[in-house]
């Protein structure tokens, strides 16, 4: 049965060109899809010169609900994964080496507002996974207009982004280990000003011991049009997350229960005694002003600020951390310009970016979940800005030709209170250039370059790890990368397919390592060669029609493979050259199938192979390959009620959805829930 999976899902990557019968109903067809990420381009995604992907709102609304994961699973080239509820891990087109928990070394944007502090860390587990109405994600090293990282960038259009109409919706779901999700969402069009408010609670007992979260989420998003050319937006959320972290288990107790948190050892508690967890109580917002200067010139500029209360009782610690960001980005943007006499075309986008993150944090004795005594005690400030432009020529319709670059500063002070030190740390300037070309042979087909550099300096909790040592001698990741695809759309959307092939020389790779009680610290690993191939399709089998039993059809696949290996990799006088990078799977193969029923009744099925992944550098130990099969229906009563019932884990596979890697004790695993049910229902009035 596995095989026949894997050989259908295999095979739907290459048959998206198949044209289905005349269509009869386009209420259900997929929209052009165009990219928003950069400012003053007005083309499709077919002809954007660079890998990228877009999560339409229809799109996330086929999955559960309560978790990003698969949606963003389903593009070629992007490994989130979930160890419990709550704790989010995510790379683009590289491994998770670099982040034991939380997100690092990959840009996230809340529209023109970065999420991703100037420290490096981004707390995604604090929004949502219903509070979005689309995601962009541009993979591949990406300073254009975005700054400093070696993995790509993503951005996220919060809820009220769209031009809907006024609504009022809420949603209720329940399912398995305690689920309990709650969303509900006001939109209000008040003449030139448009008001959304949205909020969510989650809560879950989790599948492990130790693994509860709960997390009250609200959000704003307004927008007011003062005049024919100038609008002011709003974007703000609070967020109070409170989980467990149940911890990593070896082999045998995950195959004698795999529902167990960690246990104690001779000289260790466990994770329940230490009530091992992380508390995250998040204010953001900012505004965002945009004008309309002429026809063709534009000006953005927002600013922005946040204030983190982070906890986090470990099984040796207890760290308290209060951050506070500013930051502001502005640019000016070039849109369109035509060139007297000719059919070429102009855009010309240039501007700057500057954050600062302060920390301070403080380590006590975890006494069962209690502070103790003070260990250790630091204030590191961060900071760092870069200068972008791009400059986009079209010298027809078939060809676009792109030159970007930014120019990133990125330096550090700190207190080492405890220890009674100080001092800083200043990056030389980097340049991170892109170029990008992309040709369409025909109005379906084009095909696109690229060649960027990669930089990303270490993140403060990597300067500043558990072991509660400043590490100054971390130096940044750097690195080129080089890659070539193709894009075929439908002018109808009734088919599409993007493939492209990319080869990335990282350079002073960033990996954790351990000591033997478990603390970690961070080191540069030489480098890695990374070759991939990322393949999507989508394409309806059957068009959306008004009679018969089945009323449409469509299948929507991707397939990725990763040969990613070290280079020059000496650590603790082991040679590493040559192995496999960490945590990286080489094959990923995802495939969804769309049914369409009579009563507006829908069944949506999602299908996952991931293969063995080695979970330490000396490739020693590998987890599992594994299958994992979800499925959604649901059932529009009426216009404003609808019912949906899903399963996840249908095979009812054991896996780890996020692996904790060169844990010390071989405690590499974190089993994910078996075959578990949800059910809820959506009213819109």
């Amino acid at each position: 049965m596995k095989k026949i999976l894997l050989s259908c899902c295999l095979a739907s990557t290459l048959i998206p060109a198949l044209r289905a019968q005349n269509q009869t109903d386009t209420t259900r067809q997929l929209q052009e899809v165009v990219i928003q990420a950069y400012p003053g381009k007005h083309f499709s995604l077919l002809q954007v010169p660079t890998s990228s992907a877009v999560i339409t709102p229809q799109q996330l609304q086929l999955q559960q609900g309560v978790t990003l994961l698969p949606a963003l699973n389903n593009i070629p080239g992007v490994r989130m994964e979930e160890r419990s509820p709550g704790s989010y891990r995510l790379s683009l087109r590289g491994s998770l080496l670099r982040s034991p928990f939380g997100i690092r070394n990959v840009k996230i944007y809340m529209d023109e507002i970065p999420l991703t502090d100037a420290g490096g860390n981004t707390y995604l587990n604090l929004a949502d996974a219903g509070g979005f109405d689309g995601i962009e994600v541009l993979k591949g090293p990406d300073g254009s207009q975005f700054g400093a990282n070696s993995g790509g960038v993503l951005i996220f259009h919060p809820a009220g982004s769209l031009p809907d109409t006024n609504y009022l919706k809420a949603e209720v779901q329940g399912g398995s280990y305690g689920l309990f999700h709650e969303q509900a969402a006001w939109q209000q069009q008040f003449g030139n000003y448009r008001l959304n408010l949205y909020r969510a609670v989650q809560q879950s007992d989790g599948y492990r011991d130790n693994s509860r979260l709960k997390r009250r989420n609200v959000q704003t998003n307004q927008q007011w049009q003062y005049n024919a050319h100038n609008r002011l937006k709003l974007i703000a959320f609070y967020s109070d997350l409170d989980y467990r972290t149940p911890g990593g288990l070896t082999a045998a107790q995950a195959a004698a229960d795999p529902t167990a948190a960690r246990p104690a050892t001779a000289t260790l508690p466990g994770a329940i005694t230490q009530k091992a967890g992380i508390r995250n109580k998040t204010a953001l917002g900012g505004l965002v002003h945009e004008s309309q200067l002429s026809a063709h010139w534009q000006h953005v500029i927002s600013v922005y600020g946040s204030n983190t209360h982070f906890e986090n009782p470990f099984i040796t610690n207890f760290e308290a951390r209060d951050e506070n960001t500013f930051g502001a980005r502005t640019y000016i943007a070039l849109q369109d310009q035509p060139i007297a006499g000719t059919e070429m075309r102009l855009d010309w986008t240039t501007g700057i970016e500057w954050q600062q993150t302060g920390s301070d944090i403080v380590n006590y004795g975890n006494r069962a979940g209690k502070r103790d005594t003070i260990q250790a005690a630091s204030n590191i400030t961060a900071q760092q800005y870069f200068y972008f432009t791009s400059l986009t020529f079209r010298p027809g319709k078939q060809w676009v030709a792109e030159a970007a670059a930014s120019v990133n500063y990125y330096r550090f002070h700190y207190n080492d209170v405890t220890a009674g030190g100080n001092g800083k740390k200043h990056f030389s300037p980097q340049l991170m250039p892109r170029f990008s070309l992309s040709y369409l042979f025909t109005p379906e087909l084009a095909a696109r370059a690229t060649i960027s550099r990669g930089y990303s300096p270490p993140t403060i909790a990597e300067v500043r790890p558990t072991d509660n040592v400043i590490n100054t001698s971390l130096q940044a990741e750097t690195g080129w990368n080089y890659e070539a695809g193709l894009r075929l759309n439908n002018r109808h959307d009734r088919y599409q397919l993007d493939a492209s092939v990319f080869y990335y020389h990282l350079q002073d790779a960033i990996v954790r390592q351990l000591h033997d009680n478990g603390n970690e610290y961070f080191l540069n690993a030489g480098g890695t060669r990374q070759t991939g191939v990322e393949v999507q399709g989508m394409t309806w089998l059957q068009e959306p029609a008004q009679n018969g039993f089945i009323r449409g059809t469509r299948l929507q696949a991707s397939y990725t493979y990763s040969h990613f290996l070290f280079s020059d990799y000496n650590s603790a006088g082991k040679d590493y050259s040559g192995n496999a990078l960490t945590g990286v799977p080489r094959h990923v193969v995802t495939a969804g199938l769309l049914l369409q029923f009579p009563t507006h009744i829908t069944l949506f099925t999602q299908y996952t192979f991931t293969d063995k992944l080695p979970v330490d550098d000396a490739n020693t130990t590998y987890a599992k390959q594994y299958h994992l099969l979800q499925c959604k229906a649901t059932w529009e009563v009426c216009k404003r009620i609808a019912l949906y019932a899903g399963a996840d884990n249908l095979l009812n596979q054991f896996y780890s959805l996020g692996n904790d890697l060169n844990a010390v004790g071989a405690r590499y695993y974190n089993p994910a829930a078996l075959r578990n049910y949800y059910g809820g229902v959506r009213f819109v009035l």
